[in-house]
């Protein structure tokens, strides 16, 4: 661990001598598309020894083992040159030599994707370093999920705000409790860097075991994440190469702008996994994709009824929401309405403050659903501090092993101090408000003292006057 996480340290300390590449975002984004090329060059390593006829998408010369791998190869002024002339137009022009390239998924990739380094020199010093990672070891791949996941906080520390990272406790028991299985279809329609997919696609391998051919295409072709930022985008499509997914599908788009209508029932979704961005607003127009009664631009809200939408009657989902849609009023309570008509809302997990930090301080909520039948009762379960913890945060984030509470109650539900159950007909009756407060009060709310207050708010300026002074950077 310490030597990979070296490794990317050094990366960033060499990228920060460059005067063309300027804070944490630019440097993220340099290293990502580096990163991506060199694993896609060691997956294939794999794909050539297990299948003779394997050809690359990427022509010869622009392949990461002919210009980037030895040590003592282009450098300076003609290894930039090359990048800027030849790597970056070529790649976003790649060719389709048929409807499943994975041509499309480099040329999507490079799309957005630039080239912010102005020193040939300390370039080949950077890719020197990031030949030191072996992605063929084992080992090696394992760990770098944990310095994946270092890099996405990274981003979030860099202001690049709208959605942030799912803690990865959450998205492993959301999944487990959609429990996804070979041969479905799964979406996560703003899939960021591909959390929720990851966990289903280790969900999916450890509880069936995958053993022909047809089984790996099965599950290859049934994973599909939708993204419309580039950054994300693209840690999303390397994170599915790193977890076996030779062509991945994850398209970079945004799944709201696109017309209901297209939806047909063949193109409908078994598994609907996902944390969509919400207290973000939609550009101008996408709204007018829905029907007139539940038009809004808060992000949450469409996305919620774009699930509904597109689940099969029978289809599951799992979705991160904020405390703010619960209560909601106007077009959200138009949309609980619909979801508790034409889906099963059969549990809320209501998680305490905390669980993001340090991206948001908004409470969430996980709601699991099923498509075709209309809710009768919705089991609440709120999830407590563990012991000796008053708040999550950095250094103490919500662990995995915590959701034993909610796994041993799921099957035999019955109501104890973290669980109740509340009738459609009450929900009905409080104008579909879903904020409903446990009876027992099991959670007590933290008080803070005036100097804990005071220090937190501290913190809030420093972090805003950071982000503006970014901001500003940028806009120059």
């Amino acid at each position: 661990m310490s030597n990979l996480s070296g490794t990317i340290k050094s990366i960033q300390d060499i990228m920060r001598k460059d005067a063309g590449v300027d804070g944490d975002a630019q440097r993220i984004s340099q290293m990502g598309w580096l990163l991506f090329l060199k694993i896609f060059d060691a997956k294939e390593n794999d794909w050539e020894i297990s299948n003779d006829d394997y050809k690359s998408p990427i022509p010869k010369d622009l392949r990461w083992r002919n210009w980037a791998a030895d040590a003592e190869g282009m450098t300076g002024d003609e290894l930039l040159g090359f990048i800027n002339n030849s790597l970056f137009p070529r790649l976003k022009e790649l060719k389709l030599r048929n409807n499943k390239d994975a041509a499309k998924m480099v040329r999507d990739v490079f799309e957005d994707s630039y080239n912010y380094m102005k020193s040939g020199t300390l370039m080949r010093q950077v890719i020197n370093k990031v030949n030191e990672i072996n992605f063929d070891s084992q080992a090696d791949r394992h760990t770098f999920n944990d310095i994946y996941e270092q890099i996405l906080k990274d981003l979030q520390s860099a202001g690049n705000a709208g959605e942030f990272y799912t803690p990865r406790a959450v998205t492993q028991f959301l999944v487990e409790m959609v429990n996804p299985k070979l041969g479905e279809t799964i979406i996560d329609p703003a899939c960021g860097t591909g959390g929720f997919l990851v966990n289903s696609i280790e969900h999916i391998r450890k509880n069936e075991k995958l053993k022909t051919v047809e089984d790996f295409e099965k599950l290859q072709n049934s994973i599909r994440g939708v993204e419309k930022k580039p950054l994300p985008h693209m840690l999303a499509t390397t994170n599915m190469i790193l977890h076996g997914i030779e062509v991945p599908s994850i398209d970079h788009d945004n799944l709201l702008s696109r017309s209901l209508t297209e939806w047909t029932n063949k193109q409908r979704i078994d598994v609907v996994v996902t944390n969509p961005p919400f207290g973000g607003m939609e550009e101008d127009g996408v709204e007018n994709n829905f029907p007139q009664a539940y038009r809004t631009r808060e992000t949450a809200n469409l996305f919620l009824y774009l699930l509904i939408h597109i689940l099969k009657d029978g289809g599951r989902a799992g979705i991160v929401l904020p405390d703010g849609f619960l209560f909601g009023e106007g077009v959200a309570t138009r949309i609980k309405e619909k979801l508790l008509t034409e889906c099963n809302l059969h549990t809320i997990v209501k998680l305490p403050n905390g669980v993001f930090a340090p991206y948001t301080g908004i409470k969430s909520n996980l709601l699991f659903f099923e498509k075709g039948k209309p809710t009768k009762d919705i089991w609440y379960f709120e999830h407590p501090y563990p012991e000796g913890v008053k708040m999550y945060n950095k250094t103490k984030p919500i662990n995995i092993k915590e959701f034993d509470l909610e796994k041993k109650w799921w099957k035999k539900r019955i109501e104890n101090k973290h669980a109740w159950k509340v009738s459609a007909e009450e929900i009905k009756s409080r104008n579909y408000n879903l904020d409903i407060k446990n009876p027992k009060g099991a959670i007590k709310e933290t008080k803070h003292s005036s100097k804990e207050i005071i220090t937190m708010l501290g913190t809030s300026f420093a972090k805003s006057n950071e982000l503006l002074k970014q901001l500003k950077m940028e806009l120059k």
